[in-house]
């Protein structure tokens, strides 16, 4: 089987466009439930195949388990199968949002040692011309390999990190939605206790030519430092429903820091019981 080693987390549209080998994989998303599918069909990357956030990244929604908990690992190989994606077959994966969704895919593959990359930049970084058609692959046998246990954590273990301070709990969601300002989506407002706030979006350039795109691996390096995390093994993300903390882990991987872990549930399933929670920019 290929390492996800082999192919860094982040790779550039030069690097793209000189590599027929790659498969193509649009994973545009929208919070405001605008279809990912349409955006796609009104223009992609030359050959990229849609891969749909809720129906080929998710298993079902509920309180108890969150927005977007992870399919079974029978199910994620059918769903890779069926759109043509072999276990080494190297992914580059976009979006049109810094990489917030195209990072689920990509970390889900790089877990499972898959070789997987975002493409720095997004849909805009592409720069040529864009096809309308839609790209069918023929299907491929995948088997299912399990999730690995140390890529995830729970909600206990998260509660207990924060109780016992052993560790790092990074929030990736903006600063308004950690301080309990604006919740669009979840019945509470807030962060988990002790959580220290690193906005995904704060991975990319915010002006300037490089503007949409990664820092490099020494200014993520000095982020994620400057948060707590000198490696990335005592760190968990999470964020509204475990899809944008992806970003997070891997910009942490993509400086250096090694990987994190993921809570999957998110807020999305801690604002749904009991749990204590913080307002404010407390930071742990």
């Amino acid at each position: 089987m290929s390492t996800g080693l082999n192919l860094p987390p982040i790779v550039s549209q030069s690097m793209l466009a000189t590599n027929d080998d790659y498969v193509t994989c649009d994973v545009r998303w929208y919070l405001d439930s605008r279809s990912g599918l349409d955006a796609y069909l009104v223009g992609h990357l030359p050959g990229a195949v849609f891969v749909d956030l809720d129906e080929h990244l998710t298993a079902d929604p509920s309180p108890e388990v969150g927005r977007h908990p992870l399919p079974s690992a029978a199910d994620f190989a059918a769903s890779m199968g069926v759109l043509g994606i072999g276990p080494d077959d190297p992914v580059v994966a976009y979006d049109d949002a810094g990489g917030m969704a195209a990072g689920r895919l990509v970390w889900m593959l790089r877990i499972l040692g898959r070789p997987a990359a975002l493409l720095d930049g997004g849909i805009d970084a592409w720069g040529g011309p864009l096809e309308v058609r839609a790209t069918p692959r023929l299907p491929k046998e995948v088997p299912a390999v399990p999730w690995p246990a140390d890529a995830l954590a729970t909600m206990a273990e998260v509660s207990e990190m924060v109780s016992s301070k052993d560790g790092i709990v990074l929030d990736a969601r903006s600063a308004d939605r950690y301080s309990g300002e604006v919740e669009p989506i979840d019945p509470r407002a807030g962060h988990v206790p002790g959580a220290v706030n690193a906005p995904f979006a704060e991975n990319l350039a915010a002006d300037g030519p490089e503007a949409g795109r990664f820092l490099t691996p020494e200014q993520l390096a000095n982020r994620y430092r400057s948060l707590g995390v000198d490696d990335a093994k005592t760190a968990v993300a999470y964020c509204g429903s475990g899809v944008s903390a992806c970003h997070d882990l891997l910009a942490m991987e993509h400086a250096g820091l090694g990987r994190g872990r993921l809570f999957v549930g998110s807020w999305s399933q801690w604002s749904h019981t009991d749990r204590p929670l913080a307002t404010g920019t407390e930071q742990g």
